[in-house]
């Protein structure tokens, strides 16, 4: 089923161009052009997690299908619930601090104590939309206070009998559970959550790039019995997919170094910038080859960092790219007087 509805991150990416550069391509390789052996250090998984296990054995598995030391999902599913699972492998299980903000969306049959009509359940929802109070289950991970999360839609799509199929977008961090058990709470006559799937955490959707643990394993096997990558490469995805929410700037050749050593980032080194980023919000830092070289924070927004002629535009937070990928800025000036 497609979604007509919109999560924050579906705001198109809009691009201020500050500074026209060319990225020299000696250094540092676009991401679908890794090899396998990169690919599985910094690669993503959209699997398609079966109802049974819980989300670390799934990990597990993928990491000895997969030969790996290192894998690490993004968004713990219950074991009987089913879809979208997000898995990181290797060093790009540093990423996956991206997806704890990215919004989710799940697809769910909840099963009404007693029969109500459609004009009242869809009433209840529409309460159920927007800014909500929850206190998380008493079987769940974190402390149970009351918090507020938002629902960004959540919609009725059948009713039979006592059954009801719905869908619902939401912050991350809120529980579907405890959701139907408050509608059912609203309705006066209660309510459960019976079966429970994921469809969507962030940019990764039910489409062409969701596997199963099957797919994973058939295209491994064909990688290392028969030399063919190509069904490999369409199971593994470049890290870089785990931010395709977050709000980008794109940084020249000369600048990447530093930021790897933990500088900040001045606005000499900017060439490109996303218009969707505010002051204080997480950014990520990409090379012209759209690699990921780390988040920062925003000092200021968008238009700000556009017309800054000089100074510090974000402060370094994490940094996933090795030392050493591109050259220090000194060195890419000398090649260039060279030539």
């Amino acid at each position: 089923m497609e979604s007509i509805d919109k999560l924050p991150s579906d705001e198109p990416e809009q691009l201020l161009v500050k500074s026209q550069d060319s990225t020299d391509p000696d250094y540092g390789i676009e991401p679908e052009k890794r090899d396998i052996d990169s690919l599985l250090q910094y690669g993503v998984i959209n699997l398609d997690k079966p109802s049974g296990p819980t989300s670390h054995e799934v990990v597990s598995w993928i990491r000895k299908i997969l030969k790996i030391s290192l894998a690490g999902h993004g968004g713990t599913l219950d074991p009987k619930v089913t879809g979208v699972l997000p898995c990181a492998l290797g060093k790009a299980t540093r990423v996956l601090s991206a997806l704890l903000t990215a919004g989710k969306e799940y697809v769910g049959v909840m099963y009404l104590h007693t029969l109500e009509s459609t004009r009242k359940l869809e009433k209840v929802f529409q309460v159920f939309t927007g800014k909500i109070y929850q206190t998380p289950p008493i079987k769940s991970s974190v402390v149970r206070k009351l918090r507020i999360r938002e629902i960004y839609y959540n919609r009725l799509l059948e009713v039979d009998n006592n059954h009801v199929l719905f869908r619902v977008g939401c912050e991350a961090g809120t529980y579907i559970r405890k959701l139907c058990f408050d509608i059912g709470e609203a309705l006066c006559s209660g309510a459960h959550m019976l079966e429970l799937r994921r469809t969507r955490v962030g940019k990764f959707k039910e489409d062409n790039s969701l596997v199963t643990l099957q797919n994973v394993k058939d295209a491994f096997r064909i990688y290392t019995e028969e030399g063919d990558e190509s069904y490999l490469r369409k199971v593994v995805m470049p890290m870089e997919n785990m931010v395709a929410h977050i709000p980008k700037i794109y940084i020249r050749d000369t600048a990447v170094d530093a930021i790897c050593h933990g500088a900040d980032l001045a606005a000499a080194g900017v060439c490109l910038i996303d218009a969707r980023i505010k002051p204080d919000s997480n950014i990520a830092l990409m090379t012209l080859k759209k690699e990921l070289i780390g988040f920062s924070i925003a000092k200021m927004h968008a238009m700000k960092i556009y017309k800054a002629k000089a100074g510090i535009v974000a402060t370094s937070n994490k940094v996933f790219m090795e030392r050493g990928t591109y050259p220090r800025w000194t060195e890419i000036k000398s090649k260039n007087k060279i030539e």
